[in-house]
């Protein structure tokens, strides 16, 4: 099927045939004509599998006739992270440029006068966090008569975020005679409250298996231990071709120390989180799509829905809590039929963690060993290299060292090293834990 085949007009197909694209995805080839015969839509695809154009696409045809009023939206898209939400932006930038569609982004970290003054003019496109959307309703810089279509995307990111509340109390302030389209990767059972509660007789989708990995990347697992996985990491980075890659922490100080860590040993990494402002982010983004900088280590949060073409490597330095993450992670890599590597570095108080994720997935992910001479751990300790000393100097090696003083200060080290370890925290042992 092409994209031609699918009703949409000639301004929008002349839009993508510029973008490079002549066949729709599965989940655009069956989301695209519903959306079109004005159908509620419950799509579930994994990340990767195009379904933001999915709705992008029909909305542009949809909209193309009509205006909007001052403060009045004809359509409204809730994103669960800034970073998404500007990527839908540029994809009704994109597909709607023959077509005369106003826009208006709302997210936190930008100008809110900015963003009213736009708002005053009027637009046919609301796209908004949902915090910073409720804000500017309560302010009564938002009215919601005139929304016709409303699009929920990244729905189970929204429900990990603790934003079902909002986009309740969003869904409830809307006209009830819309058209409302629900996107998600997965669908937990909240979820599917939401469309039971909030969509009349959606027409569901369900292009691929809502636990499944892309067959496209390759899966890879090293067994490391909290104080060598840097060393680990970078071995990986040494050994593969890496283009570019995203590297997923857990925590968002890990971000940024490991960030600092890569930087100082050459490599074009940045950090990104949550914690980070609006616009340093954007930079970070951006320079990683020009290729200014390699490897971006973030968080879920900040990297969950980003769009980058031709990501050659994702890198799992810890292993997800929510085994849901770990698809959605290596998901930024492969996509769009293209082939991509994902490793993930594994230790013994991980094994829980990554017993969820393969149970999710359905597969044992392959355990590669690799040459790790770089790691602090590679290199024999005092202990080892005692077995070196040769016997007839035994009892010399045995004078500088003496027994009691010895014993005492190896065994100091190797409790802090152990509870190092054991928490996690590698290194850089926090201050409780320092004499």
């Amino acid at each position: 099927m092409k994209f031609e085949d699918l009703g949409l007009s000639q301004p929008i197909l002349e839009a993508i045939k510029d973008c490079g694209y002549d066949t729709p995805t599965p989940i655009q080839e069956k989301a695209i004509p519903n959306i079109l015969m004005a159908r509620d839509v419950v799509g579930l695809a994994q990340t990767g599998t195009g379904k933001t154009a999915g709705f992008t696409l029909p909305m542009i045809e949809i909209l193309s006739e009509g205006r909007a009023k001052a403060r009045m939206p004809r359509s409204l898209i809730l994103s669960p992270t800034r970073e998404l939400a500007m990527q839908i932006a540029e994809n009704f930038g994109t597909y709607g440029k023959n077509c005369k569609l106003s826009k208006a982004l709302l997210i936190g970290g930008s100008s809110m006068d900015k963003q009213i003054k736009i708002m005053e003019r009027g637009a046919d496109v609301l796209i908004a966090t949902p915090g910073r959307f409720i804000d500017l309703f309560e302010r009564g810089n938002i009215l919601l008569n005139d929304i016709k279509i409303l699009v929920i995307d990244e729905a189970d990111r929204m429900l990990d975020m603790g934003f079902i509340p909002d986009i309740e109390k969003i869904c409830s302030l809307l006209p009830p005679m819309r058209q409302t389209l629900l996107f998600s990767a997965t669908m937990a059972p909240e979820i599917k409250k939401l469309t039971t509660r909030f969509l009349s007789n959606p027409k569901e989708i369900e292009v691929s298996p809502k636990t499944s990995a892309a067959d496209t990347v390759e899966q890879f697992i090293v067994r490391t231990s909290p104080k060598s996985k840097k060393y680990d990491l970078e071995q990986i980075i040494k050994n593969e071709d890496v283009r570019n890659a995203f590297v997923f922490c857990n925590r968002k100080r890990d971000v940024d120390s490991l960030s600092s860590w890569l930087k100082n040993r050459g490599y074009r990494a940045q950090a990104m989180h949550g914690d980070m402002a609006q616009s340093q982010r954007s930079d970070t983004l951006n320079g990683f799509k020009k290729g200014d900088i390699t490897l971006l280590i973030c968080s879920d949060v900040a990297g969950r829905g980003i769009d980058v073409d031709n990501v050659s490597h994702v890198f799992n330095y810890d292993v997800p809590m929510n085994a849901d993450d770990y698809v959605h992670r290596i998901g930024r890599t492969g996509r769009a039929g293209q082939t991509g590597r994902a490793w993930m570095m594994v230790t013994k108080y991980d094994d829980k963690f990554l017993a969820a994720v393969e149970k999710l997935i359905g597969n044992s992910i392959k355990v590669v060993d690799i040459d790790g001479n770089n790691s602090p751990e590679a290199k024999p300790s005092r202990k080892e290299k005692k077995t070196y000393v040769n016997k007839s100097n035994k009892s010399s090696a045995q004078k500088k060292m003496p027994n009691n003083k010895t014993s005492s200060r190896q065994k100091s080290k190797s409790y802090k090293d152990d509870m190092a370890d054991f928490c996690g925290f590698g290194d850089d042992v926090p201050a409780f834990f320092k004499n």
